[in-house]
């Protein structure tokens, strides 16, 4: 009779704890279900311009830290290059500007300012990018990897890590890297394409007999069409990145399902991409006239102008960053994809998965 007097309250202990413990699994999955829900209807939201930005700047603020850590580690670096051009060949950029001009000379263009300041910026754009490419795949490639993260961590509201983010990085890498070499194989594809058909259509126009002027209005009027179309495709391949971290799909797949999901949020995208050209330009020309070139004082204002404006041209590529994730995700809601498999990321698989293997 003791013994069964003795068993009893504990068996009774052992149900509370039990139901104690399945309370508070219920509780836990509740919540789970709740966060997902707030995620799933947060995601799935058509957004404007302005919307997209107030998102981004909320999303910024919830997860300040990191966004300021990302920008202090991998956008700095790249900027600071990009802007002092300290890897681009001066020689390299004269030379290349020289036979430029006389490509546009012997296709019929007059030799004006206008086209003379146009092939040196195209020939500088062309050697840095040829010179940073090994930045672009590897820090800034990694920075938008890691803005993607932490946007899909904000809206799922789980907290930063570190650990998780290499690990998704690690499985994710190789995708990653394909995406970004056909999207630059596009870009490049389309500039070299433009360069071909307006050479050939002014070659044409002067072998007919136009005159000189009529040909240089003919081509500004065809490279304001092509920077339209060039837009749509930097749009396409920053979407298509985001797109390789969140979906299970990469390269010319990525860029499909990129070209897909923006349809309906062209202008939209449009905003975006202008809003963020512009910012970087005005940043860049403030360097150039500011930093690089001594025009007042004694340049002792370089000290401090020069550090002020590489954090500021890497807050605007965090932001464009940001707004590109955020973008993908209003453009997602557009395309009207609202099933629950297709609402849980790659990310979160692969953070479950990892987090199975490290339990015992």
């Amino acid at each position: 009779m003791e013994v069964s007097s003795t068993a009893s309250p504990r068996m009774s202990l052992d149900q509370l704890q039990k139901e104690g413990s399945e309370e508070t699994h219920l509780q836990n999955s509740e919540l789970e279900s709740s966060d997902f829900s707030d995620r799933h209807n947060h995601q799935f939201h058509s957004m404007s311009a302005l919307e997209i930005l107030r998102e981004t700047v909320r999303i910024l603020r919830c997860n300040s830290w990191s966004f300021m850590t990302i920008a202090a580690l991998l956008i700095c670096p790249v900027s600071a290059i990009l802007l002092s051009n300290v890897l681009v060949d001066q020689s390299i950029v004269k030379k290349l500007s020289v036979r430029l001009l006389l490509v546009a000379k012997s296709s019929g263009l007059p030799l004006r300012p206008f086209i003379k300041q146009s092939c040196h910026r195209f020939s500088e754009m062309a050697v840095s990018s040829a010179m940073c490419f090994p930045l672009f795949i590897t820090l800034s490639l990694l920075s938008r990897a890691a803005v993607v993260y932490s946007v899909d961590c904000t809206y799922s509201k789980k907290n930063v890590d570190g650990s998780k983010f290499l690990v998704i990085v690690s499985k994710n890498w190789r995708r990653v890297v394909s995406t970004y070499l056909w999207s630059s194989l596009v870009i490049v594809g389309c500039l070299t394409l433009f360069c071909v058909l307006l050479l050939a259509a002014c070659s044409t126009f002067s072998a007919i007999g136009f005159w000189q002027e009529l040909n240089l209005y003919a081509a500004i009027i065809a490279g304001l069409a092509f920077s339209v179309v060039f837009a749509n495709a930097i749009i396409i391949c920053n979407t298509a990145v985001v797109v390789c971290m969140l979906e299970d799909v990469s390269g010319p797949q990525a860029l499909l399902r990129s070209s897909v999901l923006i349809r309906g949020q062209t202008q939209v995208g449009l905003l975006i991409f202008l809003g963020s050209t512009i910012g970087m330009a005005m940043i860049e020309g403030l360097f150039e006239h500011r930093v690089k070139t001594l025009s007042y004082g004694d340049g002792s204002s370089r000290i401090w102008e020069g550090p002020l404006l590489v954090v500021m041209h890497s807050f605007v590529v965090l932001i464009d960053l940001m707004m590109s994730a955020v973008f993908y995700y209003s453009c997602r809601s557009y395309s009207m994809e609202t099933s629950d498999g297709e609402c849980q990321s790659i990310l979160e698989t692969v953070t479950v998965s990892a987090e199975s293997v490290g339990t015992p």
